[in-house]
């Protein structure tokens, strides 16, 4: 099922006024074993084909997750998109578990504003969650990965970012090299 689709047929308006209406429609272009399908068949690819991403499919990206919720319903993360192959590696080599960034057309970096540790790791789970989605719905994949304390530092001067704010979630994004494997259940 691919967000297009879905927007084809039903309007972005429609969709943010009318949650009932949503759901409704939802199940009008896929049947519920579809839907879930599709949330259970979502892996993480960390080997991607180097091939880059049209801006419109990262806008769609970053859209959905503007629409993402949070534990105080703000809008407060910010969401820093690198594609240069240069950054990408050095930001995979600052410590933790970012290796994945080196090989991707990609990155999401999230920053939150430093303010409240255990809300802002909430809301950093939630919105990582729905741009691996997101990509999903597009034909790619992705993989989440954060950075070690140390590595933070380290991510946060080559980005740039000042304090107090806190870099510590990073989402690789790319065309899969493969397709991904299933584990066992």
């Amino acid at each position: 099922m691919r967000a297009d689709a879905f927007r084809k047929d039903y309007g972005r308006a429609s969709i943010r006024t009318d949650l009932l209406g949503w759901c409704e429609a939802l199940t009008e272009i896929a049947n519920p074993e579809q839907i879930t399908d599709f949330l259970r068949s979502l892996r993480a690819v960390r080997e991607f084909k180097r091939q880059p991403i049209p801006d419109d499919v990262v806008q769609d990206i970053l859209e959905v997750a503007r629409w993402s919720g949070s534990a105080s319903n703000r809008q407060f993360a910010q969401i820093v998109v690198v594609r240069k192959p240069e950054s990408l590696q050095a930001l995979a080599g600052v410590g933790g578990y970012a290796g994945h960034l080196r090989g991707a057309a990609l990155a999401m970096i999230l920053v939150m504003p430093g303010e409240w540790a255990e809300g802002e790791t909430f809301d950093e789970g939630r919105l990582a969650e729905r741009i691996m989605l997101a990509a999903a719905a597009h034909g790619l994949g992705a993989s989440i990965g954060w950075f070690s304390p140390d590595g933070r530092a380290k991510a946060k001067q080559i980005l740039g970012v000042p304090d107090p704010k806190v870099v510590r979630t990073a989402i690789s994004i790319g065309y899969p090299a493969r397709a991904p494997r299933r584990g066992k259940r």
